[in-house]
């Protein structure tokens, strides 16, 4: 749905006429009807189309951040940030976040390895330590405990490092509970939904391997993945981009 047509259709709902709107904006008449053709050429700038649409929100019971976010989508000539993130003929930028998370799961996975040699020294000079006791006296009871160090050490790490894997396609809903949103969802190279995501409005999305969202406004969404629901990914107003992936 386009801003004109959002316009038009809560100017309709609300009971107004083009001419009992424009009386009581002060707007003229044939701009509003251009507004409602989604043209706003003539509003004398992103500034003034703004200021219309403020005076026009409360009339039709509208919320007037959320055309305010349709027009910076559709018209503004200064919100080039959000295609400049999106990089819509480019998909290729979101991944670059999988370079710096890999980074740091190869230098904690680094370290792990070290921590778990170190471990595996200590165990194998211990039982070491611990068998040369045994062979010369046998019949003493104090070799027998002497071994049981050495299990407990070893079950440790491989408690750690078990860990259930997640498989199966991934599926992802968005749901505008407290607010409306700009979302952006795209999977396998290709842009699923671009536009507008209005509060009680509900949207899921589906693909075997990955899925990377864009959103304007974190705080007033609900994410759930695979039947459980995420933590919220920002505060209100709040542009976040992540990508979910199946291991």
């Amino acid at each position: 749905m386009s801003l004109g047509e959002f316009l038009r259709g809560a100017r309709e709902s609300a009971g107004l006429s083009v001419d009992d709107l424009a009386e009581r904006t002060s707007i003229r008449a044939g701009l509003i009807k251009e507004m409602e053709k989604n043209n706003f050429v003539h509003c004398g700038g992103d500034t003034y189309a703004r200021g219309h649409l403020r005076n026009i929100a409360p009339l039709i019971s509208a919320n007037a951040q959320t055309m305010i976010d349709l027009y910076n989508e559709e018209h503004s000539t200064d919100s080039r940030k959000i295609h400049e993130m999106l990089v819509e003929n480019n998909v290729t930028k979101i991944p670059t976040e999988r370079k710096s998370i890999s980074w740091k799961t190869l230098a904690i996975a680094s370290i792990s390895v070290i921590a778990a040699v170190a471990i595996g020294q200590i165990v194998i000079s211990n039982s070491k330590s611990t068998v040369i006791p045994t062979g010369i006296a046998s019949a003493t009871p104090s070799s027998v405990p002497s071994e049981k160090p050495t299990v407990a050490p070893s079950m440790k790490p491989s408690s750690e490092v078990a860990t259930p894997p997640t498989t199966g396609e991934l599926t992802l809903t968005i749901s505008a509970t407290r607010g409306s949103s700009n979302i952006d969802v795209v999977v396998a190279g290709k842009h699923l939904y671009k536009g507008s995501l209005f509060q009680g409005e509900t949207k899921s999305f589906s693909d075997p391997s990955s899925i990377s969202i864009y959103l304007s406004n974190a705080g007033d969404l609900d994410l759930t993945l695979n039947g459980e629901a995420l933590a919220p990914l920002g505060a209100r107003n709040q542009e976040i981009r992540k990508t979910f992936r199946s291991k």
